[in-house]
């Protein structure tokens, strides 16, 4: 029998890979999302704990785009929600083209920010539900070379926190912000941030370990989880050191050419 239906988008690779597999062997059924082709065969993959999955291939940074991701429930009670899809590109901002950085603020922002809107509304009414949201450590601290990723993903730790504190009054439905550091997934090479400080760093997280962190802690209902010891004591310094400081410290991770 199956727990319920859990959407989850950024699901083809990564950390949103890792949820949807938790979600599966959990016993919910699945809607997971993303922009590209491997959706399908992350799909087959879910499938193998007995559940059924449904997949699509959609551009999240759009309102349609949402709007057919949430079509594919087919009426069907949504009881978890992980809005985990973003997206970045690293790099001077003053070099990047239009169309790539509105893409990563539709998709990190307008997107997500819509789902939330949708399916808490549902939520909300029936007084039942848990979401879970991906948002950063990086939303602390400003993002020379990584600008607007950073920039996105302090609107989601700000926005999250306060939709929380508005929904504190809505007994049986939790919404959980899930704050990991640098993360050992596709995102480096998508980023084109590869041949970076951060990017070639082999301690980064493990994206399971960090799935695990913001599956349980969703569970247990938690208002936030920040994944990792040092991740948690960057967030702590980040109250105190000065932002310029903050600033000139991600230059030297982020900065192509910047190599360890």
């Amino acid at each position: 029998m199956s727990k319920g239906l859990a959407i989850v988008t950024g699901a083809s690779t990564g950390i949103g890979f890792e949820l949807a597999k938790l979600a599966a062997q959990d016993g919910y059924d699945l809607i997971v999302a993303a922009d590209e082709p491997r959706i399908d065969a992350a799909a087959h993959e879910f499938e193998a704990f007995g559940t059924r999955v449904d997949a699509v291939e959609v551009d999240l940074s759009t309102i349609e785009g949402v709007d057919t991701l949430l079509a594919a429930a087919e009426g069907r009670t949504v009881d978890v929600v992980i809005a985990n899809a973003g997206i970045s590109k690293g790099g001077a901002f003053l070099d990047q083209d239009v169309a790539s950085w509105q893409h990563s603020i539709g998709t990190n922002v307008t997107g997500t920010v819509y789902l939330l809107q949708r399916v808490l509304r549902d939520m909300v009414g029936r007084n039942a539900g848990k979401v879970l949201v991906t948002g950063s450590i990086v939303g602390y601290i400003p993002g020379p070379f990584n600008a607007i990723y950073n920039a996105t993903k302090a609107f989601i730790d700000n926005f999250t926190e306060a939709l929380r504190n508005e929904l504190k009054d809505s007994q049986g439905v939790t919404l959980t912000t899930l704050m990991p550091g640098a993360t050992d997934t596709a995102f480096f090479d998508r980023a084109g941030m590869r041949d970076t400080q951060v990017g070639q760093d082999e301690s980064k997280a493990d994206p399971a370990k960090v799935a695990k962190d913001g599956w349980n802690a969703m569970l247990s209902g938690k208002g936030h989880i920040v994944s990792g010891l040092l991740n948690k004591a960057q967030v702590l310094a980040s109250g105190v050191v000065p932002q310029a400081v903050l600033a000139e410290q991600h230059r030297k991770m982020a900065e192509s050419g910047n190599r360890q």
